[in-house]
């Protein structure tokens, strides 16, 4: 995708005459984090509809038809109804995106391995080099749990804001 004279992004930019000429997208930083952004969108995109499509396909039919019935238009069944209903799901896919984003591996090792000059190194492969390039695995171990419970505290706290934020019913 992001081969410099005949990759499909570059291809398609230059036909739609947002650039002149192909972009070497992993030689700079600014590029080189640009394209790990967008290919691990594109990566996780499937997933986190799956997730929201379920949460829509669990929304009962009789609820948007009295809705409708009513007379509230899109824009109030997607604010009162679809989005209170959706905000479990979105919670899921929320905690699953953070824990993937933080703890990228795989993605920016096989694009860049960390660079050009440390511009996508990420705590995960910094991790790496510390474990197994110099051998300090204690270290190592230490900042992985150290990431591990920083994760879990960031998924509690999302866990807890949008509960209180949109579960909570008044008494």
């Amino acid at each position: 995708m992001f081969n410099n004279p005949f990759g499909v992004i570059n291809d398609v930019l230059v036909r739609t005459g947002f650039i002149q000429e192909p972009l070497n997208w992993l030689s700079s930083p600014e590029g080189a984090m640009l394209a790990a952004v967008f290919a691990d969108v594109w990566k996780t995109t499937p997933f986190v509809t799956i997730i929201l499509l379920a949460g829509l396909q669990s929304i009962p039919k009789e609820l948007t038809e009295s809705l409708s019935l009513d007379g509230a238009d899109l824009p109030k069944k997607l604010l009162h109804l679809i989005l209170p209903m959706l905000i479990p799901f979105i919670r899921i896919a929320l905690i699953f995106r953070v824990i993937h984003a933080a703890g990228i591996f795989d993605l920016i090792w096989v694009l860049t391995k960390g660079g050009p000059a440390d511009s996508t190194r990420t705590l995960s492969l910094y991790i790496y080099d510390l474990a197994f390039r110099y051998d300090e695995l204690g270290y190592g171990f230490f900042l992985t749990s150290f990431f591990l419970l920083t994760l879990i505290l960031v998924s509690v706290v999302i866990v807890k804001t949008m509960t209180l934020r949109y579960e909570k019913v008044p008494k």
